[in-house]
């Protein structure tokens, strides 16, 4: 939840985030920056100052002035809101199929030391119903994963909420799924284990990017013991 949190608030330096956890520490700089923070491309993603395509338009009302940079940055997450708001008004809006977040930035990622593994994801609505698709092109089974499956899964409620639909479905396609050497001992004691019932979770209703981690309880969730997986730098 917290790292979810950090995401839309679009920072891209771990100093908030490292107080309430320390996940993203090990790929941050000295100072603490990370150069691939996913939260950075939703919210802010670069428009490009030169060489654009035909048709390419980026005066638009989610592009805006980044006042770190002052450059022009595009806020995804803001038009998957604003779309599916429409959606509500004009059921076949240009925009039904068009709602894809990505934080993919070649430039960005060819140098980078941690390039986006959950790196793209879309949404569609059925019926009253919002459903999410994450395309992950690497993912860490026994770490990795269950964060983004709980990241999501968390994303498309609060984004349900927040537009005036019922969540719906969650699908995840990883591309490369691995499990390290030093996870396997771990993962086989996991599999011996019975799933325990589902929780529930409660979001107050606030405006999404007013939330706080206060705002959310999960409700019926019962922990099993910790099974120690070290992380993969």
């Amino acid at each position: 939840l917290h790292e979810l949190l950090w995401y839309l608030s679009g920072e891209e330096h771990i100093k908030n985030l490292s107080q309430k956890t320390k996940i993203w520490n090990a790929w941050a700089n000295d100072e603490g920056l990370l150069e691939t923070a996913y939260g950075r491309f939703w919210r802010r993603y670069p428009v490009p100052e030169t060489g654009h395509l035909p048709g390419e338009n980026w005066k638009t009302q989610w592009t805006k002035t980044d006042p770190a940079t002052g450059t022009l940055v595009f806020d995804q997450i803001q038009f998957v809101i604003d779309t599916l708001k429409e959606i509500k008004i004009n059921p076949e809006t240009p925009n039904l199929r068009r709602m894809v977040v990505s934080a993919w930035h070649p430039g960005n990622a060819a140098e980078s030391k941690l390039p986006p593994c959950h790196y793209s994801f879309c949404f569609n609505v059925s019926g009253n119903k919002l459903n999410c698709h994450l395309t992950q092109r690497s993912g860490d089974i026994a770490l990795g994963i269950p964060f983004n499956l709980a990241c999501y899964s968390l994303l498309t409620m609060i984004l349900a909420q927040e537009c005036g639909y019922e969540p719906g479905e969650f699908a995840h396609t990883i591309i490369d799924a691995h499990i390290y050497e030093n996870h396997i001992d771990g993962l086989k004691e996991q599999l011996k284990r019975v799933p325990g019932l589902l929780p529930t979770m409660t979001i107050a209703k606030k405006p999404i990017f007013e939330l706080t981690f206060e705002d959310f309880e999960l409700k019926d969730y019962v922990a099993a013991p910790k099974i120690k997986f070290g992380v993969a730098v």
